[in-house]
């Protein structure tokens, strides 16, 4: 262990002893604020770290003591072996407050590594700047289960997100660069600029510029063979501004560039074009790095990004505008996996941070690859995916596994009794504001109501054919009459165990109930299944026909159309009555389906807070209508996402951020107030 536990706080026994019946949990000990906790560990070298997962020296690149990024090539020397357990970590739809989630995963972790001394991986995201300064605060785990250094963590890290924003960002001025031209130029000209004859008259094409030629069907590698239409075609994009969907990104929350015009110098007189910025970690380059499995294949990805249409209805990618060799360079170093700890020392990968709300919300397809050889046959991989289970988890499932061909062995669910509490009907939960006593005194009424939301999540991790075993985050408020119901909820709906984690409190040793009972949950037989021909709906999700208990499944088959995939997710996972497609919706349906995009999986980006599209829907809302109001494509992703009601994809400040309890001591360099 990288931390002496027994100096910051009293000693802690790895079983966690439930209250009497209608009684508060014991007081604990005073745990110290999170980056207390963090700051008094003494990181092991992450050269060690390395060394215990079985990472040789020449596969290591480092960034300091703490942290190191992990070559591609290790895959070369692992294919073939066999891989770990695979355990994804989701949980209930959320208060604002959070559950959990993260600190679960890195305690379970701690658990089976330091305690159950079992070889294990922890796999997570790399969290955005904007909500670390924001409300949110930092995402590296809390209390005494958390990734070190902790300041490294949430901040720059190794500076992947400043990549994705630079690449990001080198696309959007790519893009309005050439609209720029293209109106100030005839064919010739173009052709002429793009390839400039040299002093004996011939001319050349860059290697990309091929990309396009093969796009168009013009097999010719000498410019001045080019037939005056083919010259017209292959250097005049003209891209249909009305079609752009590649916005720029910036890693801050930052509400007033939710839309910007550009265009207002006075050398750019008269080609203003309204758009606007997103978050950095909404980027589809993000979404290609979390899902990408190679760097050949990254580059493929980045090549393929759809940025809109020309003025025939037909996709232009960043190939098209010769970018994505010049893309797939500026992120050549952040797709390797970051290598970082947990406070017990036990190895942990940090690559990757989409939002699972606007996103899919999960990390590296490439870091889960890796780690799942390290740990060979008889160990684990701990990953999570963001948010409830009908955000992350399903996307995990229907988006990640598709691409990584990897498939959990079980998912733990994450609950507290907090925010079943609000789904029974409980008070409003606001950040920063006290909560209600309705929240901090027993009230089995008002849980029993609210354990419809965690029934759903069961029964809807089930549809994939995957075991769950659920975790109670236990609070100092919660009862054991609480703890118990609960237990006896998830139990009923088909749950292999229900188990208080007290690891935020304990660290690992707080979390050795909830590992034994997820070894247990991964020794079950387990099967993969890729297509659903006796499914009597063609759709992959019928429970009835679709075979054996815990044999993985998809919940729409890759074949069906955009609409049937929407419905499908609509209707099985959260239960609404019908969708109503906006016009403009759709439009881009249509557009998407001739482009020939259609068999991509789809990508639901929705409130966090329900079930449904609504925030105000708690516990397990039926009935309701899903607008679909916009549907846009991330190709190079491999994806399509339908934006379901109003959903902003820049987060905004609110009057009292974060940052007012952030500082540094100047004597120290130490970093205060980070959350």
């Amino acid at each position: 262990m990288t931390i002496n536990l027994a100096e910051l706080s009293d000693p802690l026994t790895s079983t966690t002893q439930l209250p009497a019946a209608g009684a508060s949990a014991p007081a604990q000990p005073a745990v110290p604020s999170d980056i207390e906790i963090a700051q008094a560990a003494v990181p092991i070298p992450i050269a060690e770290i390395a060394s215990a997962a079985g990472i040789l020296s020449h596969e290591l690149e480092l960034y300091g003591n703490s942290k190191a990024k992990v070559k591609l090539s290790i895959l070369d020397r692992l294919r073939g072996k066999p891989a770990g357990k695979y355990v994804v970590v989701t949980a209930v739809t959320p208060t604002p407050l959070g559950e959990g989630k993260t600190t679960t995963t890195v305690g379970l972790s701690q658990a089976l590594g330091a305690h159950l001394h079992k070889k294990v991986f922890t796999c997570i995201r790399q969290p955005s700047m904007g909500p670390t300064f924001g409300i949110k605060g930092g995402a590296a785990g809390g209390g005494y289960s958390q990734i070190i250094p902790m300041e490294e963590f949430n901040l720059h890290l190794t500076g992947d997100i400043h990549a994705i924003t630079a690449a990001n960002n080198l696309l959007a001025a790519a893009i309005d660069t050439r609209m720029m031209h293209e109106s100030e130029a005839t064919d010739e000209q173009l052709f002429d600029r793009l390839c400039p004859p040299a002093k004996d008259g011939s001319r050349r094409f860059s290697p990309i510029m091929f990309r396009r030629l093969r796009k168009l069907g013009i097999n010719k590698k000498d410019p001045n063979q080019l037939t005056a239409e083919e010259r017209s075609r292959w250097a005049r994009l003209d891209i249909d501004p009305a079609t752009i969907t590649w916005r720029r990104v910036i890693d801050t929350n930052d509400r007033m560039l939710r839309g910007i015009t550009v265009g207002e110098g006075p050398e750019e007189k008269g080609h203003t074009r309204e758009t606007g910025f997103d978050i950095s970690v909404a980027s589809e380059i993000m979404a290609v790095l979390a899902l990408t499995t190679s760097l050949s294949d990254m580059r493929e990805r980045l090549g393929r990004m759809v940025i809109g249409s020309n003025r025939k209805g037909e996709p232009v990618t960043a190939d098209d505008l010769g970018v994505g060799g010049a893309l797939t360079v500026m992120m050549k170093d952040a797709i390797m996996p970051n290598l970082m700890q947990t406070l017990e020392g036990t190895p942990a990968f940090v690559h990757a941070g989409p939002f699972a709300n606007i996103a899919h919300g999960n990390s590296s397809v490439l870091a889960d690859m890796i780690a799942m050889g390290l740990v060979g046959k008889d160990g684990y991989v701990v990953t999570e995916g963001g948010f409830g289970a009908d955000m992350g988890f399903e996307k995990f499932c229907d988006i990640k596994c598709r691409e990584s061909l990897l498939f959990p062995n079980c998912a733990v669910l994450v609950t507290t009794i907090r925010a079943l509490k609000m789904h029974g009907g409980g008070p409003k939960v606001v950040a920063g504001q006290k909560l209600s006593p309705a929240y901090t005194e027993e009230n089995l009424e008002l849980l029993e109501k609210g354990c419809v939301n965690l029934t759903r999540h069961i029964e809807n991790i089930h549809k994939f054919g995957v075991p769950v075993v659920v975790a109670v985050n236990c609070f100092s408020t919660d009862t054991a009459a609480e703890v118990e119901l609960v237990r006896k909820a998830a139990l009923e709906a088909g749950a292999e165990d229900a188990v208080v984690a007290n690891n935020w409190a304990k660290g690992g040793a707080g979390a050795v109930a909830l590992g034994e009972a997820v070894v247990k949950a991964c020794e079950k037989p387990s099967e993969v299944r890729f297509l659903y021909p006796e499914c009597s709906e063609g759709c992959g999700r019928c429970t009835k026909a679709c075979a054996k208990p815990f044999e993985f499944r998809f919940l729409y088959p890759r074949e069906a159309s955009i609409k049937e995939k929407i419905e499908c997710i609509v209707r099985e996972i959260y239960r609404g009555a019908k969708v109503e497609y906006s016009a403009e919706a759709e439009k881009q349906i249509e557009l998407y389906t001739r482009q020939g995009f259609d068999k991509l999986p789809v990508c639901m980006a929705k409130t966090h807070l329900s079930f449904s599209h609504d925030a105000a829907l708690k516990g397990a809302p039926t009935g309701f209508v899903v607008p679909v109001r916009e549907v846009r494509a991330s190709v190079g992703a491999g994806f399509v996402y339908p934006l379901l009601g109003k959903m902003s994809t820049m987060p905004g400040l609110s009057s009292r951020p974060g940052y007012y309890e952030i500082d540094i001591n100047v004597e120290t360099g130490q970093v205060v107030g980070l959350s």
